[in-house]
C-alpha cells in the first residue's frame, strides 16, 4: 500500500513524526508532501496568484511553499507519475479538529482535496488540554484506529475525521464513531492592540468559543475520553430543502 502523509503544521512539526511511526506499522511505502510552514486555519484554500515550490528533503520526503491543499494537489501531480497513493493520511494535528473545526482546518482540507481526487483520506487530530500527554494517545493508538478504516471501500467524495483525547494512551476508554458536533465561534475572542506605528490590529482567538455537547457527537466523544471517528462528506447540499426552494420559483 503506498501512503501519502500530509499536513497543516509543516514539514518538522512534531504530529508528522508521529504520523510517519504509525504509517510505518502499515506500509514501507511511504511518503510525505506537506507545507514548508506552518498553515493552521488554512482551510481548503488554494494557491493562485503567486508560484508554489516544491523542495525535497531527502528520499520520498517533499515541502511545498503554499497550503495543504497545495501540497496534496502538487503531490498529487509531480511526484507519481507512475501510480496514485492507496491513501491519503493527514496529520497528527497538534489540536483537536472537533464539530464546526473541520471548515477552518487545513489538516481537513488536505484530506478533502485527496477525496476530491478519488483517494481514500484520513485526517487525525490530537486533542491538548493544558500540559497534558501530547501525541501519546495518538501514538498508541494510532494504527489501531486506521488498521479497520483502510478496508473500507469509501464512497467517492467521502473522508473520516479522527480525534484523539487529551490522554495518556492507557486512559483512553475506546473508539466511537459518531457525527459531527457544533462550535459557536461567534463568542471567539477578539485581541485588540497598537502596533509601533501607532496603527491598530485585530488577532482572532477560540478561547471564549462555545460547543454542545449532544449526543452522539465528536465533542462529547472527546470529552468522555474517547478517540472520535467521524465519516464526512463532501456533498455540502441541503437536500430536504430542495423541494421547498423549488416551489417557490414555479411560475
Amino acid at each position: 500500500m503506498r501512503i501519502l502523509l500530509t499536513n497543516d503544521d509543516g514539514i518538522h512539526a512534531p504530529g508528522l513524526t508521529v504520523l510517519e511511526e504509525i504509517a510505518a506499522q502499515l506500509s514501507d511505502d511511504v511518503w510525505i508532501c506537506a507545507p514548508a510552514e506552518e498553515q493552521s486555519g488554512a482551510g481548503h484554500s488554494l494557491t493562485l496568484h503567486q508560484p508554489v515550490r516544491l523542495r525535497e528533503h531527502g528520499e520520498r520526503r517533499f515541502s511545498v511553499t503554499g497550503t495543504p491543499t497545495d501540497a496534496v494537489g502538487l503531490g498529487l501531480r509531480k511526484l507519481f507519475a507512475d501510480r496514485k497513493p492507496d491513501l491519503v493520511l493527514s496529520g497528527v494535528n497538534a489540536g483537536e479538529n472537533l464539530g464546526d473545526d473541520i471548515t477552518y482546518s487545513g489538516t481537513i482540507s488536505a484530506a478533502m482535496e485527496a477525496a476530491l481526487a478519488g483517494i481514500p483520506a484520513i485526517g487525525l487530530s490530537q486533542a491538548f488540554r493544558d500540559r497534558g500527554p501530547g501525541f501519546d494517545a495518538a501514538t498508541a493508538w494510532g494504527a489501531r484506529v486506521l488498521a479497520p478504516l483502510i478496508d473500507v471501500q469509501m464512497a467517492k467524495r467521502t473522508l473520516v475525521n479522527v480525534n484523539f483525547p487529551p490522554l495518556a494512551a492507557e486512559d483512553v476508554k475506546g473508539i466511537r464513531v459518531v457525527r459531527q458536533g457544533f462550535h459557536d465561534y461567534s463568542r471567539g475572542s477578539l485581541v485588540e492592540g497598537t502596533d509601533p506605528r501607532g496603527r491598530n490590529y485585530y488577532w482572532f482567538g477560540l478561547q471564549d468559543a462555545e460547543h454542545t455537547l449532544d449526543h452522539g457527537t465528536d465533542l462529547e466523544a472527546v470529552e468522555d475520553g474517547y478517540i472520535a471517528v467521524t465519516p464526512l462528506q463532501l456533498d455540502l447540499t441541503n437536500h430536504s430543502a430542495i423541494s421547498d426552494l423549488a416551489d417557490r420559483f414555479v411560475a
